[in-house]
Parts: structure tokens; sequence; C-alpha cells
């Protein structure tokens, strides 16, 4: 590939893309693996107990949350 082909905005929007599924597989995959060792303390069956699916979903909306201030606060804005 020769440098002409890294200005080609199609190319760049390309990458761009597959550069923020990267990051949204990755924000998933540590998701899952903090909520479920914190969450799930059973055994796994057909589905999760009131306890543990609470746990989940609140586990899951913090770690939204502080990735956000995280990312605002490195972006400078607040």
């Amino acid at each position: 590939m020769d440098g002409s082909a890294l200005n080609n905005p199609r190319l760049k929007a390309m990458i761009e893309e597959e550069r923020t599924k990267a990051m949204a597989n990755e924000l998933v995959a540590k998701l899952t693996f903090l909520c479920w060792d914190k969450c799930v303390t059973g055994s796994v069956g057909s589905s999760f107990s009131r306890s543990e699916t609470s746990c989940l979903s609140n586990c899951a909306k913090r770690f939204a949350e502080v990735k956000m201030m995280t990312m605002q606060r490195f972006t400078g804005r607040s």
C-alpha cells in the first residue's frame, strides 16, 4: 500500500469505524468480566436469580457512568 492510500477519505472512515467497533467490543468484554465475577455467585442455570439480575444491571450502569466520566476528564469536557 502506498502513502497516498492513507489519505483516502473512505479508507480513513472505514478505519475509524473498525476502531470504534474494537473499542466497543473491548468495553463489553471488560464489563462482562468485571460484572460477572462480582454478581454471579451461584451455578449458572437457565436464568439469573433476582439478586444477580439486579447486581448485573447496577454494575453495568455504574461501569458506563465511570467510563463516561473518565472519557470526559481526558477530553477536557465536564
